[in-house]
């Protein structure tokens, strides 16, 4: 390509969507990426006979940037996508109540789904529904509303805290990464907005159908090949330095890579340390984001369990369930189950921020594709061989999903 080179560090989601973009523009681009494989956050990895998602990631239908992507790659039919929101809500004791929304348009559409939703008391339904028409009309950009919690928020509208646990936080903790108490009320606000409050289809739920490394990153790989894209894995960036109007990503173990712009895609903690001296303004400002862990437990039982294909939960630990179906390598009677929960926050040294990310095991370096995934064909860059062009790498097929925010 004629047009100018462009580095992107990071081959997660962000990174993979900023390189597609870039080559589309017409760029020549190049993704160096410090794991052995490409999805960041978003990858499966490989226990005995069990392949096993790093977290259980979820979409919503207005999350229309992550589906575009996920057409992109081609991994879309692969994705579990609910005609019409229906959600199955779990108290210990087997107690099931649904939340469904009904062809109606918003905000109406949740209307019959509150009036019978049983985890709650009829005069708290009332309250819950004064509270979602007062929230469909708030400004989220107002500066007022960032300064205090979408908990504040809700108390001031009525809502206890045994409502904001038992319906508001069912979409603040998948959403957000937080509890209502523990988020931005403009974030709150924007989120049920988007997803529940504007659009009668906006928060159709779905979900990977299969593992999420076959829907991201061995699909990406494909298909950043197919768009030009050369693709370095095992390759550490360790500073991105300016020297007379050029830009180089130096290499962890010597060796760099020029080039006329960077696109930094890494994680919050890395970034002050990549960048620049004054290529952002007070980047110690980045140390005081946190982070919000979510800690998932995969089980395999000899039995079937339950005909729900996902649940959420309240008064438990466990905030989500997604039945998987039958696992490979098992008897055909082997049921597998995974189950979410959030750990408390983990704030920086500064003031806790309200934007976190997902905190997750990398089992990926030492995954086996499963049977029908890709298996990399083609030549793949070294760790550290410098700033060469050229020697594209290849891969093959793969498969699909994720969410918003």
């Amino acid at each position: 390509m004629s047009g100018p080179h462009v580095a992107v560090v990071g081959g997660g989601l962000a990174g993979i969507s900023a390189a597609l973009a870039c080559a589309d523009a017409g760029a020549s681009v190049t993704v160096v990426e410090v794991r052995p494989r490409l999805g960041g956050a978003v990858y499966s990895f490989r226990r005995d006979d069990l392949w096993l998602d790093n977290g259980q990631h979820v979409f919503l239908r207005c999350c229309t940037a992550y589906r575009s992507l996920l057409a992109r790659l081609g991994s879309e039919p692969d994705t579990i996508l609910q005609p019409r929101l229906e959600i199955p809500v779990l108290s210990p004791g087997g107690e099931v109540s649904w939340l469904r929304r009904s062809r109606a348009p918003a905000p109406l559409h949740l209307g019959a789904a509150l009036a019978r939703y049983r985890h709650l008391s009829p005069r708290q339904r009332a309250a819950a529904a004064r509270a979602a028409l007062a929230l469909s009309r708030v400004q989220p950009a107002d500066p007022a509303l960032d300064r205090g919690t979408f908990g504040e928020w809700l108390a001031q509208h009525g809502q206890a805290p045994e409502t904001v646990a038992a319906l508001w936080d069912l979409i603040a903790l998948p959403t957000l990464n937080l509890r209502a108490g523990e988020a931005s009320a403009a974030l709150g606000a924007f989120v049920f907005q988007e997803g529940l409050l504007r659009h009668a289809d906006a928060g159709d739920i779905g979900w990977a159908g299969a593992p999420l490394s076959a829907v991201h990153g061995w699909p990406a790989e494909r298909t950043l090949q197919e768009a030009g894209v050369e693709v370095r894995l095992g390759w550490r960036a360790q500073r991105v330095a300016a020297t007379r109007g050029r830009l180089e990503v130096e290499a962890a173990n010597g060796g760099g890579l020029d080039a006329d712009a960077v696109i930094v895609a890494v994680p919050h903690q890395r970034v002050a340390g990549l960048l620049p001296d004054g290529a952002i303004p007070a980047p110690e400002r980045l140390a005081a984001l946190g982070t919000s862990p979510i800690v998932n437990l995969h089980v395999v039982y000899d039995r079937r369990v339950t005909d729900l294909p996902f649940a959420a939960g309240v008064r438990s630990p466990v905030q989500y369930l997604l039945a998987r179906g039958h696992v490979p390598g098992r008897p055909r009677s082997g049921r597998a189950a995974t189950g979410t929960a959030h750990r408390r926050p983990r704030p920086g040294p500064g003031r806790g921020l309200d934007r976190h990310r997902l905190a997750g095991h990398d089992g990926g370096s030492r995954a086996q594709r499963p049977r029908g995934g890709p298996r990399g064909a083609g030549r793949r860059r070294r760790a550290g061989d410098g700033g060469r062009r050229g020697g594209r790498m290849t891969s093959a097929a793969g498969k699909r999903m994720r969410r918003c925010a």
